[in-house]
């Protein structure tokens, strides 16, 4: 039993550490991306912009403040999770119409005839099977 808990235990202290350095090194990429980010901006702006538009050179601040207003003014900072969710429920009503509907529609030109001939007597000898099996039940 004492093995079980130290293998319980060393095994959590493992995947505490595996997610810690995880996330450690995830935010430092995501440092690293936006000075990236944020240095090619001002090269791009210097490059083009003075000679384009006859704007004036912008310092390393300057671009990173020009993403963080583009991506406020252009971009948002919402969840877009209700996206993904209507796409598959979109998807989960197309299989569903693909399956049943279309078989159903298909022979649509049918659907009278069968009632004049045998609809009402198929769908009373149908109520009578079902309700002879409830009652046995």
């Amino acid at each position: 039993m004492s093995e079980y808990i130290e293998h319980r235990i060393k095994s959590k202290a493992e995947n505490f550490f595996k997610g810690f350095f995880k996330v450690l090194i995830g935010g430092i990429l995501l440092i690293i991306l936006v000075f990236l980010f944020g240095y090619i901006t001002m090269r791009l702006w210097n490059w083009l912009m003075p000679d384009l538009f006859g704007l004036g050179e912008i310092q390393y601040w300057q671009a990173l403040g020009v993403l963080i207003l583009a991506k406020i003014l252009f971009g948002g900072f919402g969840n877009h999770k209700s996206n993904r969710s209507s796409r598959k429920r979109y998807k989960r009503c197309k299989t569903t119409y693909d399956n049943g509907f279309k078989k159903d529609f298909s022979n649509w030109k049918y659907y009278d005839k069968f009632w004049e001939d045998q609809g009402e007597k198929a769908f009373e000898e149908y109520v009578k099977q079902k309700q002879a099996l409830d009652e046995s039940e």
